[in-house]
Parts: structure tokens; sequence; C-alpha cells
């Protein structure tokens, strides 16, 4: 059986580039294909700035040149392979140059533009004809519009079905009409509200969203959530019109890579069955490790995260002081506004051995806290999906979190009364509604230590693994695909019926233009014979007409005749008379 080819167009993929959960996404789902089935490959920038450790992995492939509007393009093809995924990178140095994948979003439009054409054209020459492509955020919400516009006149590209995932809705890909002309080369009957055009701006990610075959987002929840005007980013008209193509699909994690048991960043290994006696140990030492008051019993909360309005750090200035009174311990780690960063550097120095601000980013330090931490907060304002919850559960550490989106999918509230549940979750976006919840939780890891350990256990044994998801990614591939075959086979039907029913009609009017044309020859005959007819009566006429005056001309003659013949008979007799 021929593998179905899946191609995926993103603009980051680790191990190469990263900057979000995108990455991680794009980068690790292809390897939890079945690939018996599947033949999954990933297409991406060449970023300047990518490590040289991976740059130097990339083969050269080969390059064109491009139209892109009134330009000529380079366009490179390299190409890698990592655990059995073929990754094809674009390569051009005026596009991807720079110190990160993303700046000033003028550049970032054209920039992205030029690699969704770049994408599509590249597959002829490389020779790979995906069945389905699959579309990752507004950086390749045009490959779906270029696929519906001057790509249909290649033979190449017809049928390739197209789906649209969308990570964050918040980021669009926005700018004014002249990216249509200018850059993108698309003519202005794309500029319609019912196409690319938003609020008098040309809007990337709905143009994906419009012209996708099938759109996802990355859970249950929030494909509910970005169809209301609260959540919806002003697309969600859009988003409820496409309610039947629509769905979620929630994140997965790498259980290889966050795997408590073999884990090389963290101080000591555990699993669900030893964690209640091993877990602590890693708690010992990462406190030695930041500067923490050593104490195994103290209820220590992990952070690691973006420090943005987003992910709820507003409500957490609003208590911070009140979380620090109680018996507890904040580790934070990650980078972001200004304000937020400034903040946790300003409660590390007033709560020394409390708290702990880490203004950075560290993938070691990262696992060391999910790995040693009691709890995790995540007061998330929307989250699309979220990570850290998954990662967090992976490893016996309890989620704290706002009951949104993916939090809400993947977190399950404790409930005392059933002893069910794998986390803590608030409703409202209230700074003291999450202050009631931490305190709540502090109350069972202090005084119902059973209760608490179960909750654990209960986290660690959930299945949010990349399998998982890849089994549900599979399901709307074989659907789409299916729809695709249906389609294809409802076309050919169609268009054989109406062959059908073309030779049908040829048939027929063949055979009333002969029954035409013999009536038309009988008609013609019969207006002859009555031509005929009406020309020997009116010869007949004629003749009848002319044998009257013969007669009449006759008696004048033998009239005239008669007069002469006295008038001879008297010459005759006067000329005997003389000659006598």
């Amino acid at each position: 059986m021929e593998r179905k080819k899946i191609l995926f167009v993103t603009s980051e993929a680790v191990p190469f580039i990263k900057t979000g959960g995108l990455a991680d996404v794009a980068g690790t789902l292809p390897k939890f294909f079945n690939n018996k089935k599947y033949d999954v490959r990933v297409i991406l920038p060449k970023y300047l700035c990518m490590k040289p450790q991976w740059k130097d992995k990339l083969t050269y492939i080969t390059h064109f040149y491009m139209d892109l509007a009134w330009r000529k393009q380079y366009v490179g093809i390299l190409s890698a392979e990592v655990d059995g995924i073929t990754f094809y990178f674009i390569d051009n140095e005026f596009y991807f140059a720079g110190d990160k994948p993303y700046g000033e979003i003028r550049g970032d439009i054209e920039k992205f533009i030029y690699f969704s054409r770049a994408a599509l054209s590249a597959l002829p020459i490389i020779g790979f004809r995906p069945d389905i492509i699959h579309c990752h955020d507004w950086q390749s919400g045009l490959v779906p519009v270029y696929l519906n516009d001057s790509f249909q006149g290649d033979l190449f590209f017809r049928g390739i079905r197209t789906i649209m995932t969308i990570h964050n809705l918040k980021f669009q890909g926005i700018y004014g009409k002249d990216v249509l002309r200018d850059i993108a080369g698309l003519s202005d009957e794309y500029f319609t509200s019912d196409k690319l055009e938003a609020y008098n701006a040309v809007n990337l990610l709905k143009g994906g969203i419009v012209y996708a075959d099938r759109v996802t987002t990355v859970s249950d929840s929030y494909a509910e959530e970005i169809k209301t005007p609260e959540y919806g980013e002003n697309l969600d008209p859009l988003l409820r019109a496409k309610s039947g193509v629509l769905s979620g699909i929630v994140n997965g994690i790498d259980y290889v890579e966050f795997n408590p048991e073999t884990n090389k960043n963290i101080e000591n290994h555990f699993n669900a069955d030893n964690f209640r006696s091993e877990k602590v140990k890693n708690k010992l030492a990462l406190q030695r490790e930041l500067g923490l008051n050593e104490d195994p019993d103290v209820m220590m909360i992990g952070i690691v995260s973006r420090l943005t309005d987003q992910k709820g750090f507003d409500l957490i200035d609003r208590v911070m002081d009140e979380i620090c009174q109680d018996a507890v311990q904040l580790v934070i780690l990650g980078t972001g506004e200004a304000r937020y960063e400034d903040m946790f550097r300003y409660y590390a120095d007033k709560y020394k051995g409390k708290v702990s601000a880490n203004i950075y980013y560290s993938e070691p330090l990262s696992h060391k806290i999910y790995a040693s931490c009691d709890a995790f907060l995540m007061p998330s304002r929307f989250e699309p999906c979220g990570l850290s919850q998954l990662m967090s559960l992976r490893y016996g550490t309890v989620p704290i979190v706002r009951a949104t989106g993916g939090l809400r999918d993947t977190v399950e509230n404790y409930n005392v009364d059933e002893k069910t549940g794998t986390g803590f979750s608030f409703e409202d976006y209230n700074a003291h509604y999450m202050l009631d919840t931490i305190r709540y939780a502090e109350k069972i890891f202090y005084d119902f230590k059973e209760d608490w350990n179960n909750i654990v256990e209960r986290g660690m044994r959930t299945d949010f693994s990349w399998n998982a998801s890849a089994k549900k990614y599979e399901a709307l591939y074989e659907e789409l695909y299916d729809d695709f075959l249906a389609a294809e086979k409802a076309r050919i039907a169609a268009e054989k019926k109406a062959a059908k029913e073309a030779e049908a009609a040829a048939k027929k009017a063949a055979k009333a233009a002969e029954k035409a044309a013999e009536k038309a020859i009988k008609a013609a005959e019969k207006a002859a014979a009555a031509a005929a007819k009406l020309a020997e009566k009116q010869a007949e006429k004629k003749a009848a007409k002319k044998a009257p005056a013969q007669k009449t001309t006759k008696k004048a003659e033998e009239a005239n005749e008669a007069a002469e013949t006295p008038k001879k008979k008297r010459t005759t007799k006067k000329v005997a008379e003389e000659e006598k």
C-alpha cells in the first residue's frame, strides 16, 4: 500500500529553530505517525541564526529563481534527516538573515509571503507531491490561497488538500492592502470580506482559514472559545461559519525526552511508583542550587513561562505579596515584559530564601523545576493548549491553572468528594479566585498528604504523549483523504453522467434532426408536387384562355376569306370580260 504523503509547512521546528510551542509541534509530531502509512516531511526557512551544529548538517539540493509579484527571487533548497524525518529548508539570505526568526512586522509579512510561495514552488523540483499540506499559523497562511490561485494551472498541484492549524489566534499576520499586489502578486479580488480582507487590512491567517479544507486548533476547548467574541480576535464570525470543518486536537509532549526515570538534567530519577520517596530529593537539590531555604516539607511552586499578560502575570502581580506570606517557595524561570521581570526580581530580593527569580531561559533548569516542585502555577488569560502543564503532570508536579483552552482539557480539577482529579483550577479571571485556589491546594498538600499524593500519581499516569495526538491527526488525515476520494469519485461520476447525458442528448438531437430532415424532404416533395400541379393548372388555364382567341381568329380569317372571295370573283370576271 502506498503511503500517504503529508507536508508540514512551518516557520519553526525543533531541533533546528525554536521560539515557542509551535516548534515543538512541527518538529516532534511527525515522528509519531505510523510510518508504514504516512510519509510526513517538514519544510521551513533556513535562518541565518540557526545554531552551527544544525546548519552544518544541511545538504544542498538545488536552487532556482521564482517570480514574486514583479520580482524574481532566489530560492535555495537544502535538506536534513532527523529521527527518520526529512526536513527541507528554503534558503534566501535576504529574507532569513538576522539574529532571530521574527522581527519587524512589515519585514515578516514579506518574508513569509515569499516562504509560502517558495515552499509550493519547490515541491515539483524535489519530486515530493503531498496528498495533504498541513499549514501552521499565519506564516504559512498563503499556502492554501496560492493553491487556489496561480498554482491551479499546474496539474501537479491539483487535488492537494490543505489543513490550517491555529496555534495562537492572537497572531494573524496583518498588514495594509498594498501587500497583495506589491508582494504577494494577488489581484484585488482577494481583498474582500469573504477572503483576505479584515477591517480594511490584509489578514494572512484569515486567508488560510478561508481556503483550507480543514481548520484545526490545539485543544477542543480553544476550538469552541475562538468562535466567541471574547476569544475570537475579530475572526469569530468566520470561525463560526467554518465550524463544520473546525476541530481541536490537544498537543502532546515527547515522553522520551520528558521522562523522570531517565532525564539527565535532574538529580534523582523517579516514576509513578516511587515518587513518594524519590521526588523530594530533586527539591532539595534545586533549593541548594538556587539558594532557597532547604526544607523538604515546604510546598514549592514553579513557574516556567513567557512573562506576559496572556500568561496571567497581572493576576500574580496583584497578590504576590499575599502568596509570599504563605508557607511556600516560588521558583520562576523565563523572560518577557519588563514590568514582570522587575516584579519577580523585587520579590526575590524582598523574600530571600523563599523566591528565586531566574530571568532568562535554560532548558536544563526548566526540567529541574518540573521535576522538583510540588505544584506548577499557570493562570493564563487564554491558553490554546499549553505544554508546561503536560510536562508538570509527567513529572508529578500538580498544576494550578485557570480553566481555559487546553488547560481545561488537560487538567481535571480535584474533587474532594469523589477523590478524582489531576490538579486545581479556577474559572473566572480574577486574582483572588486564583489566590483562593492556591491556598486550597496548599491545604490539601499540608493536611491531606495521601490525597495529594494520589493527585500526583493520577497525573503521572495520564497519557498526553504525542502518540495520542498523532492518532487523532491520522484520523483527520484519513477523513480528509476519504472526502477527497469521495469528491473525486463524485466528480468522475458526474463527468461520466454528463458525458452520457450529452451523448444521449446528441443522439436524440441527431434523431430529431433526421426526422426533421425527413419531414422537410416530404414537405419539399409535397410542395414541389403542389407547385407542379398548380403550374399544370395554370398552363391549362392559360391554354384554355388561348383557345377561344384562336377560334375567333379563324373565324375572322374565314370571314375575311369569305369577304375576299366575291371580290376575287368580281375581279376574275372583270379580267375575263376584258380579255374578251
